[in-house]
């Protein structure tokens, strides 16, 4: 018996998929994609500005353009080799189901549905998709009887792989943990087994005694890791102690700190960088600004920097709580003051750091859940020599409307660069903020 012949695809991209991802008409194999009319007017919307949304939308722009040539797009155009084709569709209905008669008129939302219903509608012989990042889009697609899904591309399946937490690794003899605290280095020799991975952390255990090690891929090696001071500020656990270790190794170029508010991701870099000062020109923290009820930076009174304090108190905060470990005449206090005056230590927002080349700089990013994975890469491709870049953040806390735990900038990250010899990643798990925080974290 024949095999039923399987339709076609053609997926029908809203504009937060575009925003998401530029060269996301491209990543669809051989199947056909198709961009509502309505799309474009929002493209045009959003061309000017220097967030990175307008970069994407200006970039998309540009490409859809280049592809039409000279000709119109009002019908198929190819993509390229092994590819399919793409056409800007309009909402000409022709069976009667109205996405605007249902939900509302004027809206572009229900005009982009009824770009795809007019494809489903006319082109039978094909299975049309409605993509979307906006999870209330899908619904309203769905329940209008269209297929509709997230943009799947840069999505990281086994998110939950990353709250495995820290390897523990039963070792046999005895002499093994005793003689990594003696030497403070010892041949692998195949005690990790399949949990071997470059900078992985662990905690080897006999049963009696254990230890806190990371493992070196580029000399084969197992190396102890101390809980050590930095600036004054002592790590309080084994994740603390990994995460400083991560932070304080020259060879480790790209450090991803995740975790809960309150696990000390921010604080331990923060300190990390001051303690390592005499290696870097300069000290960045920077992060992205995400105004409240969606409302933009520019609405808010002042300056620059009035309008972007508030944004950035939580980073303050944590140099005020370095600052207080220390009697405000000491030296340490002094150089502090000092490297905030000649800008060697600066607080900003992310924004204001785009298209800079940063050499001989420890550049640390927070609250990286809230970039996608195309700032993540635009942020680490910037960095020169002798440079080190430290994303903190916590994917269960998005800020942003068209992202998730799967599809997040941080999230992205780590899954790509986990065993790279340049990279590590820290999970920090128990809150030391106060018990009371720990309780909101654990039971609200």
């Amino acid at each position: 018996m024949a095999k039923k012949a399987t339709k076609k695809k053609i997926f029908v991209l809203d504009t937060s998929v575009l925003l998401f991802d530029h060269d996301s008409i491209n990543n669809f194999k051989e199947n056909d994609v198709a961009i509502p009319i309505t799309v474009l007017e929002e493209l045009d919307n959003f061309k000017v500005g220097n967030d990175t949304k307008n970069f994407q939308a200006r970039e998309v722009i540009r490409l859809l353009d280049k592809l039409s040539g000279d000709g119109k797009m009002d019908d198929w155009i190819s993509l390229g080799k092994n590819r399919g084709k793409i056409k800007i569709v309009m909402s000409n209905l022709v069976n009667g189901r109205d996405a605007e008669a249902v939900y509302g008129r004027g809206k572009n939302d229900h005009k982009i549905i009824n770009a795809a219903i007019t494809l489903a509608d006319t082109m039978t012989d094909h299975q049309v998709i409605m993509v979307t990042k906006d999870i209330n889009l899908r619904l309203k697609a769905k329940a209008i009887g269209l297929i509709s899904e997230d943009y799947l591309t840069g999505k990281v399946k086994d998110v939950q792989k990353m709250d495995d937490g820290f390897p523990v690794v039963d070792i046999t003899d005895a002499m093994t943990i005793t003689d990594l605290y003696k030497k403070g280095r010892i041949d692998e020799a195949g005690l990790l087994g399949d949990k071997k991975v470059a900078n992985g952390y662990y905690i080897l255990n006999n049963g009696k005694d254990s230890v806190l090690a990371r493992y070196d891929e580029k000399d084969n090696y197992i190396e102890r890791v101390e809980k050590e001071y930095i600036y004054s500020v002592k790590p309080k656990n084994a994740e603390q102690a990994f995460a400083v270790n991560a932070l304080l190794n020259d060879d480790i170029k790209l450090v991803a700190l995740q975790g809960v508010a309150g696990t000390g991701k921010t604080l331990l870099a923060l300190a990390s960088a001051l303690e390592q000062r005499s290696k870097y020109n300069q000290i960045i923290l920077a992060r992205p600004i995400i105004p409240l009820s969606n409302r933009d930076i520019g609405f808010l009174p002042g300056d620059a920097n009035e309008k972007i304090n508030p944004y950035m108190q939580p980073l303050w905060d944590n140099l005020k709580f370095i600052k207080s470990q220390f009697k405000p005449t000491e030296k340490k206090v002094k150089v502090l003051e000092e490297m905030e005056e000649s800008g060697e230590l600066s607080i900003t927002a992310l924004a204001f750091i785009r298209g800079r080349s940063l050499s001989n700089v420890m550049f640390i990013v927070d609250e990286a859940q809230n970039l996608s994975p195309h700032e993540v890469k635009t942020i680490i491709t910037r960095a020169g020599e002798g440079t080190k870049v430290v994303f903190t953040g916590d994917i269960n806390q998005i800020d942003t409307p068209y992202m998730d735990e799967e599809s997040n900038g941080l999230t992205y990250l780590i899954d790509r660069l986990k065993g790279h010899p340049l990279f590590a990643s820290v999970r920090l798990e128990k809150g030391e903020r106060s018990e009371l925080a720990n309780l909101a974290n654990d039971l609200l």
